[in-house]
């Protein structure tokens, strides 16, 4: 019984001893608080009356820089380090130093670059070897565009310090820009070393693979990108650029359609999506959906590339399938439609077709045409270019309509005709169609 008052006793000492520690620690936490916030309140004060006294005091703008800078006040923080720019001479050099690199990060801070550039330049002066000084240069001449001298800070920076992130990746990206892509691979792998999961990396890692024609390999890293919020849209296009070129226009047309399903892009990237998209979309003779994109294109952006020349061109073809046919179908339904034409051509005739002829600048289809009113073997010459045809094409159809001892040659053309071509055809049994006419045929075979 005696034995356990003792112990409950001891007990309860101890937890009163326990409670009395906990509250003194507090107290001590919280004066310490307190004397932190006075010793602060304090140099404020300290500051303010010097500068009260004169606006120029060196120890009175030391103290007010310094508390700005701690706390990330910028541009209160620039106006002390500014002053003191001017006033520093007498100073030791560390404190010139110190004075020359906060001035120039509070100016980088508040986007005065030039002001930027005259502090670290400053500091440069005093000590070359400083990682800080060197990495802000080059990032100041980065975002100037000076991509020679950025490259110079940059690798000066990565002396000093091998493993900076940043001095990394903006030497990728500057020699990116300097169009030295074989350079900032390795430069820009290097950083992707340090933080395999960087995006903005990443995508200038593509953009050198684009560059250098590294098809595969700009596909598996821009692929991952198509959908992310901020790099996807030109993610999008650089890889609907590659397919479309490889003539995978399926592919390509999806990935210009991801591209523009994000929102918040660059009206530039915009525009180049949904123009590669309408090309796409011609290529595929899609006409409308073409139309409907460069209409889109030239109400944002009137005169952008040739939106304007596209509209006009594709609206005909739109209106006038034979004519899409005639100029974008491929060549064994080209050969069909031409079929047609030349068994329609004349009204009620008996037509034979005895040779087709399918060469790189034309087409010649040679036919006996029997009629009520003759019979005669005629030449009909499609040419799908939209192009001027010259007297010389001509001349050798007429040579080519006495070989097969024919009377008459009719020459159709998406284009026109020179003047010198027009003038061989008057008093030969030549019949010119140009677009306009041969637009006239094709609508007539509906």
């Amino acid at each position: 019984m005696l034995s356990t008052i003792i112990i409950s006793f001891l007990i309860i000492i101890i937890a009163v001893v326990i409670i009395v520690l906990i509250a003194t620690r507090a107290k001590t936490s919280s004066g310490g608080g307190k004397k932190k916030i006075k010793g602060r309140a304090v140099l404020m004060k300290e500051a303010s009356r010097r500068l009260a006294q004169n606006p120029h005091d060196i120890e009175g703008l030391f103290i007010m820089g310094d508390i700005y800078y701690q706390d990330q006040d910028w541009e209160k923080a620039y106006t002390a380090y500014s002053a003191l720019l001017d006033r520093m001479k007498p100073l030791e050099m560390e404190k010139q130093q110190d004075i020359a690199v906060r001035y120039g990060t509070c100016a980088l801070k508040t986007n005065r670059l030039n002001e930027a550039k005259k502090g670290f330049l400053l500091a440069e002066t005093m000590n070359p070897k400083n990682l800080d000084v060197n990495y802000n240069l080059g990032y100041i001449y980065y975002l100037e565009k000076d991509y020679e001298k950025a490259v110079k800070f940059f690798k000066r920076a990565l002396i000093i310090e091998p493993n900076s992130f940043l001095a990394t990746k903006y030497l990728g990206y500057t020699f990116k820009y300097l169009r030295k892509y074989a350079e900032a691979l390795p430069v820009l792998k290097k950083a992707l070393d340090f933080k395999p999961d960087d995006k903005e990396v990443l995508f200038a890692m593509g953009e050198c693979f684009y560059e250098t024609e590294a098809t595969d390999r700009c596909l598996k890293i821009l692929n991952h990108l198509r959908v992310d919020p901020v790099f996807g849209p030109q993610a999008s296009l650089y890889t609907g650029m590659i397919r479309a070129k490889a003539d995978q226009l399926e592919r390509a047309i999806e990935d210009f359609q991801i591209g523009l399903k994000h929102t918040g892009m660059p009206v530039d990237i915009s525009n180049e999506l949904k123009y590669r998209l309408a090309q796409a979309y011609i290529k595929t003779q899609e006409i409308g959906q073409a139309l409907h994109l460069l209409k889109e294109i030239q109400t944002i952006s009137p005169g952008y590339k040739d939106a304007a020349t596209l509209i006009m061109r594709y609206q005909e073809l739109n209106k006038n399938k034979n004519l899409q046919i005639y100029l974008m179908s491929g060549q064994s339904e080209f050969v069909a439609l031409c079929r047609k034409i030349v068994a329609r051509f004349y009204p009620k005739a008996k037509v034979k077709i005895l040779d087709i002829s399918v060469l790189a600048a034309y087409t010649d289809i040679v036919a006996e045409i029997d009629t009520p009113r003759f019979s005669d073997t005629v030449i009909f010459r499609f040419f799908r270019s939209q192009g001027t045809v010259g007297e010389l094409l001509l001349r050798e159809l007429h040579a080519r309509l006495k070989e097969v001892k024919g009377g008459t040659g009719i020459c159709m053309s998406a284009g026109t005709f020179t003047e010198e071509a027009v003038r061989f055809s008057e008093g030969r049994p030549l019949d010119l169609y140009d677009k306009a006419r041969l637009s006239n045929v094709l609508n007539s075979l509906k």
